[in-house]
């Protein structure tokens, strides 16, 4: 039985998107070169994968030491709104630094990770940004000392 919007990914799928996740900038000829198909082929795949939102955004990863972003922090946060109204998740995506915002279960209602310069930054921006959320009501912050795995990579399976 098919769920409803369920999408069906078959091996040359599975294998295009194993290729792209892996380097965002192949080119369509490599594409079907490593999966022996005709570029036209794997172009018009390419192009139902982003149709279907499985292929959501193509980016570039970058370092942010040089960028002046060493501190990476997580924050946890409860918030007076109910469950399912996403009104301080919004406000909390809305500020840059603000790089994930995750609807928790548990004691805490959000979990948001941050990119600042230093501590004194992250408490600027706790003081000027986080405290005209009216909705929070606490926050408990993490300082990553070191970070020794940060990926975005999924796993693909073999079909």
């Amino acid at each position: 039985m098919l769920v409803e919007n369920e999408i069906i990914l078959d091996k040359v799928d599975l294998g295009i998107l194993r290729l792209m996740q892996e380097n965002a900038r192949i080119t369509n000829a490599d594409l079907a070169r490593e999966l022996n198909m005709a570029p036209s082929g794997v172009l018009e795949r390419v192009k139902k994968l982003e149709q279907k939102n499985v292929i959501l955004q193509y980016t570039a990863r970058l370092n942010p030491v040089p960028l002046n972003q060493k501190l990476l922090a997580f924050v946890f946060m409860k918030a007076a709104e109910g469950l399912g109204c996403g009104t301080t998740g919004k406000a909390l995506a809305k500020i840059p630094e603000v790089q994930e915002v995750h609807n928790v279960a548990g004691e805490d209602c959000y979990l948001v990770k941050i990119r600042t310069a230093d501590s004194a930054s992250l408490m600027e921006l706790m003081r000027n940004q986080f405290s005209k959320i009216p909705n929070i009501l606490s926050t408990r912050t993490t300082i990553v000392l070191e970070t020794v795995k940060e990926q975005q990579q999924l796993i693909i399976p073999e079909k």
